[in-house]
């Protein structure tokens, strides 16, 4: 594989805790519980509830629940320039009039941009991030609207009720084209679990979750999981372990609820509107002001450790990027560890090892204040940023900032 070869990868959560809390019913093993903080219905889900409550006499044949719900389907494929990967999942149309999609957070992790294929009819198009709900896993895109696009129609979680009969839709494996189908039943309401993607390196604990024994598989992260009205009553969010695994999926009532906050661009813990501007520089987290205890931080040594053996010049990916082997002398600011080829950063000259100390005219006194001060920018701004380098020497520069990787 050549360095600038993208590794594929199909995006999905695997579970490695689920709690249960409260009073349980037992059901094929599995502890049934009431949710506890699904989000409130929508308007359109209060809509779709009376379907619901219709279609438990009446419930549609299969093949009507998948011709209504697959249209809306869109395979989902991040770019992720940094990572040197791409990651394939699946989203949803919820509203046609201006292109939104709902799809999961994870699917588009660290993105640097995103395409779209609508499977009904195999053509793709280039996605905005409208914004994310990190603690929800819910992310909203955007794309142009077009003659022929179909929203899901939108059920209410609150009705859902162990037993009931689902359908779930994904692009599996990440092979696009018309989704995947996997029937089966909610085995349990409320669930708390924690999940990890090992490819990404990140675990997230969710709550309220439906538990399902719909096999949910890598790709179908993001895709709708509906019930027995022909309405989406979930995203499917985390696979199912072993031949028989239980899948799961967010409520929709909790997906849309994060969707109303990120689309009244509406501030609030976990909340990312649009995309950031990107510097191209790596720091470490957190707020200590010496560079030698950020670099010893990054090391997991106490300061005055031997240096690395990290060379200065540009990474092509965050994989490659290493600890700085000399520092610029500078006692306050955020150490660079790594720069990334082609962004705004490399282009001004700045390395491994150098110190920031003022950007966008504020002081730079730490690694968390740089990462502030630079997020709260939108792409294409210019911005100065001064920094010493690790022959001693203050530099300045105007600097254009890259779209962000997605949150």
């Amino acid at each position: 594989m050549t360095p600038h070869e993208r590794k594929p990868r199909s995006r999905t959560l695997i579970p490695l805790l689920v709690a249960v809390l409260g009073a349980a019913l037992c059901l094929g093993g599995i502890a049934l519980l009431r949710p506890f903080g699904p989000g409130s219905p929508s308007p359109l889900a209060a809509t779709a509830a009376r379907r619901d409550a219709q279609a438990i006499a009446r419930p549609l044949s299969d093949a009507a629940i998948r011709a209504r719900i697959e249209p809306s389907v869109v395979d989902v494929t991040a770019t992720l320039t940094y990572d040197n990967e791409t990651a394939s999942g699946t989203g949803f149309v919820i509203d046609a009039r201006t292109g939104l999609i709902l799809t999961n957070n994870h699917v588009i992790r660290d993105a640097t941009s995103v395409n779209v294929a609508v499977t009904a009819t195999g053509r793709s198009y280039q996605a905005g991030i409208v914004g994310v709900d990190v603690a929800a896993d819910i992310a909203v895109l955007q794309i142009r609207p077009t003659a022929g696009l179909r929203a899901a129609p939108l059920g209410d979680s609150a009705t859902v009720t162990a037993g009931s009969p689902v359908m779930s839709f994904g692009n599996q494996a990440g092979a696009g084209g018309s989704p995947a189908v996997a029937l089966g039943v909610i085995t349990g309401t409320g669930r708390t679990i924690q999940a990890d993607d090992g490819a990404a390196g990140f675990t997230e604990t969710l709550h309220g979750m439906l538990a399902t024994t719909a096999r949910i598989e890598p790709g179908d992260s993001g895709g709708p999981l509906a019930g027995s009205a022909g309405t989406v009553i979930g995203v499917d969010t985390a696979a199912g372990t072993g031949g028989g695994g239980i899948g799961y999926a967010i409520p929709i009532n909790t997906a849309m609820a994060a969707e109303r906050q990120i689309t009244g661009r509406r501030p609030g813990d976990g909340i990312s509107l649009g995309v950031d501007g990107f510097l191209g520089v790596i720091v470490g987290p957190g707020t200590a002001r010496s560079p030698v205890a950020q670099r010893a931080r990054e090391r997991g040594t106490a300061a005055g450790a031997a240096p690395a053996s990290g060379a200065p010049g540009c990474a092509p990916t965050q994989d490659d990027v290493t600890t700085p082997a000399t520092i610029a002398p500078a006692p306050a600011g955020a150490l660079v560890i790594g720069v990334l080829c082609g962004t705004g950063a490399a282009t001004a000259g700045i390395v491994a090892g150098d110190v920031i100390t003022v950007a966008g005219g504020h002081q730079v006194e730490s690694p968390d204040a740089l990462t502030a001060i630079v997020g709260a920018s939108r792409p294409g701004t210019v911005i100065s940023v001064t920094w010493v380098s690790t022959a001693g020497v203050s530099r300045t520069s105007r600097i254009r900032l890259d779209p962000a990787p997605a949150a």
